[in-house]
Order: structure tokens, then C-alpha cells, then sequence
């Protein structure tokens, strides 16, 4: 779970975060919290954007082991991990 390859997927400036036992993974995707449905099943956050005619899916995988959640608020993607 690196930056890059949310920037790349999602065409949408992220970065990473770490603190002490967690690391957070943050894009602002700049759409509409409606437009946005995320989860995350077993170690893979699953991201699906409608926007624009368009349904778009991402998947991203977690370490192995660890405890992840993830949210949208304002059109800005959170995912946190703890170690």
C-alpha cells in the first residue's frame, strides 16, 4: 500500500502518513461522497467512484495481519492501518 499506486490508479494526488502503530493513506478524489463506495474485505480495500457516466473500480491490497478501515469524507479517501 504505497502513494503511487493509489496516485495511479485513482489520478488523484495521495500520500502517506505514518504514526507510530498505524499508517494512513489519504487522496482527495474530488467527487461527491455519494459518488463514492468503499470497503474493505479481508486484506483488500475495495473502491468504487461513479462519476461522470462512469463506474470505476480500484483494489488495493493491505499488509497481511493487519487491522484496516476505510472512509470517504468530502471527496477525500482515509485508509488506515494499523501495524
Amino acid at each position: 500500500m504505497n502513494p503511487k499506486s493509489f496516485t495511479e490508479q485513482l489520478d488523484a494526488p495521495a500520500r502517506r502518513f505514518d504514526y507510530g502503530d498505524e499508517t494512513v493513506l489519504v487522496a482527495d478524489l474530488g467527487v461527491s461522497d455519494d459518488a463514492v463506495t468503499i470497503d474493505v474485505v479481508d486484506e483488500t480495500v475495495i473502491l468504487v467512484v461513479e462519476a461522470d457516466d462512469e463506474t470505476r473500480q480500484h483494489e488495493f491490497d493491505v499488509p497481511a495481519g493487519t487491522v484496516a478501515k476505510a472512509l470517504i469524507n468530502n471527496g477525500v479517501v482515509t485508509v488506515e492501518v494499523e501495524r
